[in-house]
């Protein structure tokens, strides 16, 4: 049985943390905040996400993210599938300085794991933190408004 951060109330909102592998300083380029910027958007129009707050760091996301549908778990493993998949395809495909650097990271966290075949561009596990009252829900969205000291982006919907 899994311990820990683990999503148990599949309706109520959680503080999600997603930390790219090996802490690859990614989303210091804009063309990767704006691959998540996309996704958020687009899950927040068509998945049912609520999106309550959030922060893109350089190498890592928090949000405090609910699914109006139910389905948490289902909804953030599809947002980080995609972000890697767009993220990985830019990398590969457009003018990136540290590409051979940064795909052998990602090449070397997946050969750790039998359940990625290329390639892992996200540490495994959320660190989901099921926001329980109004005064925890506060605290969280407090921590990423202070997070502005490295911010990259940050806002509140």
């Amino acid at each position: 049985m899994k311990e820990g951060y683990v999503i148990r109330n599949q309706t109520l909102p959680h503080f999600i943390t997603a930390t790219v592998v090996d802490w690859v300083d990614v989303f210091s380029r804009k063309i990767y905040r704006d691959c998540v910027i996309e996704c958020l958007d687009f899950c927040t129009k068509n998945k049912g996400m609520v999106l309550y707050g959030y922060v893109i760091m350089s190498n890592h996301i928090h949000l405090i993210v609910q699914s109006d549908r139910g389905e948490l778990s289902n909804l953030i493993r599809d947002f980080k599938k995609f972000i890697a998949k767009s993220i990985l395809d830019k990398i590969q495909n457009n003018s990136e300085s540290r590409k051979e650097w940064m795909l052998e990271r990602f090449k070397l966290a997946a050969e750790k794991h039998t359940r990625n075949t290329n390639y892992q561009f996200w540490q495994y596990g959320n660190h989901a933190e099921e926001i329980f009252s109004n005064k925890f829900m506060w605290t969280k969205l407090d921590y990423i408004h202070l997070n502005q000291l490295d911010l990259v982006l940050s806002r509140t919907l």
